[in-house]
Formats: structure tokens, C-alpha cells, sequence
């Protein structure tokens, strides 16, 4: 995608407070474990507009069952919607009131608490609570004016834990956590915007310090355009790094929709039949595994005819993918593929099959295409339907969706945009008067805005900017200044707190878990020599089990040793090396540097090293 090319995108962000939960006095915090089977299903009901929202419906056509477990000191019966809800928390009302002034928003004079249907099992009374708080705000990134739709105070949904598909089990430690949601008007020009867009609403959001961290306590959705496009939702997404993939790659997306249409238009293709046709026969001698084991289970292979459509399934070396979008349709339906024959023959389908079909369904134009599903007959059925809904959409370009964010930056079909049919008053909390004498008491202690912290942890503790300002926006620059007002060290607590988390969570690991506790108890021990600066990393990876830092270095051997215990053992190696040593001269001190501080695992300073090498280097050449 060229970085000029027109599009619209705008931002909801949802971040999860650290305070008790929304509608009781329950902790807000995740447990290993789950307790208990309450069993229930969820249908949909008509929104104060008398509609059934669409997304709604398409959930409950799944006709899914629902398992809750509940969690010890996390839970309790409002949770399972069996108690009316309590609340809502005050710190939680407070904190979305102190973030909607610092993003210049009107925060409107009574709240109400809204229920928005939601039926996918997420919340165990079929929806989720949700209240405006203010809106018409707006924030300045790179100069440029955002505006700031609306700031809401939210329940957080439960925890999915297993998904058979039929039945999904959630855990209720989740559900019912604050969170507030900020919506951006569609603001944003590239992908890199969205980036720093999201980034600053992150680092307001933390200036409240009553914002959870670590994975899974911020996600961001995305609303995505381009002219002759139409909105497409991505829901969920939690890397803020992805954030320009997903745009670009949802922009090319709507892109090659867009071309799609246009091939279809000039060849006058019309809406292909939704005939779809028993085709079993004519497969019985297949190589297919998926097409034999189908049958073998007693499924069916079914066939459809896409008049017009041949080429664009999947052509132009991969430029056209609409085979992929009509799979992922077919998927919600329960079967994990479909064949289109714009890529076949393949996949143990040969070509004398492929003319057999195209035979028994009377094609014969070189556009026509056809595609088709091995599973359970009438779950076949299904799935073509939706495919061929999906092949249809096509002709009139791009469907409004909701799509899922995957690891690699690219996206997948989840389900119809919802509509404003799902949202109906809550009848349960009563309206939230706001005074301007309470809004002039917030005002008064607005908490200090990202830059004047940024200048703040340059002046008094000597880090450059750019740590500074990823301090911020990690969450991270209270505990720096935690650290270093009990134990000094910056630099180290900076290249901690910045690198080695970073490095621990590209290993799948969650720094956020550590306690101020834990991480004290480290860098006093630092400070007190226990082991040296190197060993930073390891202790806190052998800390990702559940041990304090003591127990960790114990673990390890990294108890830091004496001058003569560590020349000893450079001496051992600088003899080992002695010829390699005559050789080169001083110039041997850098390459076994590397050997010595592995024979000492970090239980001594790097500079302390160096100077013990040096020292025996020299004693050897004389």
C-alpha cells in the first residue's frame, strides 16, 4: 500500500482499570483456576428499536451452549446474574471522569447505564453494560486534531478458557472488571498515525495510575475505510506494533475487494443461485484425506455453481483472494474448509474429477467457477450458503464486517458489524448525577500530562528522552521512580524495565506479574553486590516461576565472588588459550570476554572481569 493512499481509521481502546470491580465488591484480577459448571444458552431479543441486531442473530444461529466456572475471591452471584448489580464502583466512575478531562471531552451532566446485547456467551445475562461518560473531546498527536467521539465505562467480558465449538467454557474472574472505552472519530490517514494515535490515548490512560498492566488489559479496535470501501471492524487486537499491519493489510484487502467488483461488473456477472447439489458420487475414488474422511465419518460432498465468478477466487498469482473470504464464511458454520476451483486441481483432487463436476453441473464458460464441501450434509449445506452469500457481497464490493487480528498482522472474518439494534436502558443501575462543583474538583487534580513527566524523569534522574518517553508509554515510569528513590541505579532500573522486559515478553513471558515487591527485593540485593548487573536477566527468568529474587540467584549460582576466586578462574582460561593469547596480544582481551563471563554466569561485573582478564594477559606476554 502506498502511504498516500486515501483511508479513514478510527480507534476504540479498551483498558481495564485496577480497581474493585465495576458492579460489586469482587477483585479484579484472573485465577489460575475455575471452580463449578453452570450451564446456560443465550438467544436474542428485539433493542429499544424493536430490530434484532444482526450480529446478535448470527451468534445465536450457532446455537452454542455455555459452561461457566467461577474463581475464589474473583466471583460472585452478580457475576453469574443471579443478584441485581451493585455500584457502579466509585474509583472506577472517578478514574473515566479524570481521563475524559484529559482528553478535553464534555462529560455529560447524568449517567446512564445502557445493556448492549451480546449473545456469543461473554457475559452470563446476554449483555454488557455500558455507560457514556462524556464525549466531543479531542487530543493532539504530531500536531494534527483527533477527535475524541466518546468516553464510556464498560464491564469487562468473561474469559474464554475452551471452545468444542457446541460448548464453550468461560471463566467469570474476568467478567465485570471496569474498563473504560475511548472512541477516536476516524481520524487517522496512515497506519503509522494509528500507532501514534493509540500511543497517546495508552500513555493518558496510565497517567491516571489506575490502569492495569500487562497482557490482555488493553485491546484496540479498528474502523477502517477507503473511498468505495465501507467500515470494517477489527476486533481485539492487543500488540500495539501490529497496529499499522492490520490497517495497511485491511486496506489492500477493501482494495482488491474493490477490483474484484469491478472484474465482476464488466463481465455482467449476476448473483450466483444458491442451488447447491449432492455430489458424493462422483468422488468415491478421490485422494483427498479431507474428502475420505468426511465420507468415511458419513458426511457428504456438496457441491455449488459460481456462474462468472471463475478467476477471481483466486487469480492474478494471489492478487485476488476471494476463495479465502468465502472460506472463512463457511468456517463459522462449523467445517474447517471449502474447495473452489479457481485452485484446482490440488490438495489429492485431480483433474479428471474437476472436469467430472464441472460436467455434472453444466459448465462451460471459462469464467464459470464452483466450489465445495466435504463435512456432515447438512453442515455443508450450510457452509455454502454462507459462501456463496459471501461470493455475492462481492458484486457490490465491500461488506461491512467484523474481523478477528491473527499473530502475523493480517486479519479474519468474525461476524456482521452490529448495528444500534443491541442497545436498550439498564433498568438495574439508577442515573449518576455530575456537578460542576465535582468536574472543578477533578480539574484541580488533573494528574501531570506525559511530557511534563518525560521532562520531569530527564531532569531528576539523568535518563535521556527517549527512555523517558518509553518509560511512559510501557506504564512503567512510577515503578522506575520507585526503584530508584529506594535503591538509585537509573540507568540499570531504565535498560531493565525497558530491554529485559522486553526481551521476557518476546519469550511469551508477562513482566506486569512481577510485584513492586519482587522487583525491590531485586535491586536491593544489586545494590548490596549479591550478584552482579549481568545476571539481570536470568534471575528475573528463573522469577517468571514464582520465586523472589533471593530464591532465584540461589537457584542459579549467581552469588557474586571474590577477586581471587574470579582471577582463579580467568587464569584457568587465559592458560587454556595461551598460544592464541601470544599470538595476538592485548588483542586477545575482547574475544575471551565472552568465554570468561560464561564461566562466571554474570557472578561478576563486567568491568571487573576486563580488569582481571587484562591483568592476566599481561602477566603472560610479559
Amino acid at each position: 500500500m502506498s502511504e498516500d493512499h486515501e483511508m479513514m481509521c478510527g480507534i476504540e481502546i479498551h483498558q481495564q482499570l485496577d480497581t474493585r470491580k465495576l458492579f460489586c465488591a469482587c477483585e479484579s484480577r484472573l485465577c489460575d483456576d475455575g471452580v463449578g459448571a453452570y450451564f446456560r444458552k443465550l438467544r436474542p431479543i428485539a433493542g429499544e428499536i424493536e430490530t434484532v441486531d444482526r450480529a446478535a442473530l448470527a451468534q445465536a444461529q450457532k446455537d452454542t451452549g455455555f459452561i461457566y466456572q467461577c474463581a475464589p475471591g474473583a466471583t460472585c452471584l452478580v457475576d453469574l446474574d443471579e443478584e441485581p448489580p451493585h455500584g457502579p464502583d466509585a474509583e472506577a466512575l472517578e478514574t473515566s471522569l479524570i481521563f475524559s478531562e484529559l482528553v478535553n471531552a464534555s462529560v455529560v451532566d447524568e449517567i446512564h447505564f445502557m445493556r448492549k446485547i451480546v449473545v456469543d456467551g461473554s457475559n452470563t445475562s446476554g449483555y454488557q453494560r455500558t455507560a457514556l461518560i462524556a464525549s466531543d473531546g479531542h487530543i493532539e498527536v504530531n500536531g494534527r486534531r483527533i477527535g475524541i467521539l466518546s468516553v464510556c465505562l464498560e464491564e469487562d467480558a468473561a474469559r474464554k478458557v475452551e471452545d468444542t465449538g457446541s460448548l464453550v467454557t468461560y471463566r467469570l474472574d474476568r467478567l465485570g472488571i471496569p474498563l473504560i472505552e475511548v472512541a477516536t472519530a476516524p481520524d487517522m490517514r496512515t497506519p503509522e498515525e494509528v500507532l501514534e494515535v493509540a500511543a497517546r490515548l495508552g500513555t493518558l490512560l496510565r497517567a491516571t495510575k489506575r490502569v492495569k498492566r500487562g497482557i490482555g488489559t488493553i485491546r484496540e479496535d479498528l474502523n477502517i475505510s477507503i473511498p468505495g470501501g465501507a467500515r470494517t471492524e477489527i476486533k481485539g487486537a492487543q500488540e500495539l506494533r501490529l497496529l499499522p499491519d492490520y490497517v495497511r493489510n485491511e486496506v489492500n484487502r477493501q482494495r482488491m475487494l474493490l477490483r474484484i467488483r469491478d472484474i465482476l461488473s464488466e463481465r455482467g456477472t449476476g448473483p450466483a443461485p444458491l442451488e447447491t447439489a449432492d455430489v458424493t458420487a462422483l468422488f468415491e475414488d478421490c485422494g483427498s484425506k479431507v474428502i475420505r474422511s468426511a465420507v468415511k465419518d458419513g458426511g457428504r460432498v456438496v457441491a455449488v455453481r459460481l456462474p462468472g465468478f471463475g478467476g477471481v477466487l483466486n487469480g492474478d498469482d494471489g492478487a485476488l483472494r476471494l476463495g479465502a473470504e468465502m472460506a472463512q464464511h463457511a468456517r463459522t458454520k462449523g467445517v474447517k474448509g471449502i474447495f473452489h476451483s479457481d485452485e484446482l486441481p490440488g490438495y489429492g483432487i485431480g483433474g479428471e474429477h474437476v472436469d467430472r463436476l464441472r460436467g455434472f453441473l453444466g459448465m462451460t464458460g471459462d469464467t464459470d467457477a464452483f466450489a465445495i464441501c466435504a463435512s456432515d450434509g447438512k453442515r455443508a449445506v450450510d457452509a455454502l450458503t454462507a459462501a456463496v452469500n459471501r461470493a455475492n457481497a462481492a458484486l457490490i464490493g465491500v461488506p461491512e464486517e467484523t474481523r478477528d487480528p491473527l499473530p502475523d498482522g493480517t486479519t479474519r472474518y468474525s461476524r456482521p458489524l452490529p448495528g444500534a439494534a443491541r442497545m436498550y436502558p439498564e433498568t438495574d443501575v439508577m442515573p449518576i448525577g455530575i456537578t460542576q462543583e465535582r468536574l472543578e474538583s477533578i480539574r484541580d487534580e488533573l494528574p501531570e500530562l506525559p511530557e511534563a513527566v518525560e521532562k520531569r524523569l530527564c531532569a531528576e534522574h539523568g535518563i535521556n528522552a527517549q527512555q523517558a518517553r518509553q518509560l511512559i508509554r510501557s506504564g512503567y515510569d512510577g515503578l522506575f521512580v520507585a526503584i530508584v528513590a529506594e535503591h538509585g541505579m537509573a540507568a540499570i532500573a531504565a535498560t531493565t524495565l525497558l530491554n529485559t522486559f522486553s526481551e521476557l515478553e518476546a519469550e511469551g513471558e508477562d513482566p506486569s506479574a512481577f510485584t513492586d515487591t519482587q522487583l525491590s527485593g531485586l535491586f536491593g540485593m544489586l545494590k548490596d553486590d549479591a550478584f552482579s548487573k549481568e545476571a539481570i536477566p536470568a534471575i528475573l527468568k528463573e522469577m517468571t516461576k514464582g520465586v523472589d529474587a533471593d530464591q532465584a540467584v540461589a537457584a542459579l549460582g549467581l552469588e557474586t565472588v571474590g577477586d581471587d576466586e574470579a582471577a582463579a578462574v580467568i587464569a584457568a582460561i587465559v592458560d587454556e588459550r595461551a598460544d592464541f593469547v601470544r599470538e595476538k596480544g592485548m588483542a586477545a582481551v575482547g574475544p575471551l570476554m565472552g568465554p570468561v563471563m560464561g564461566a562466571l554466569r554474570g557472578r561478576i561485573d563486567g568491568k571487573q572481569a576486563n580488569d582481571l582478564l587484562v591483568k592476566e594477559i599481561r602477566r603472560l606476554i610479559g
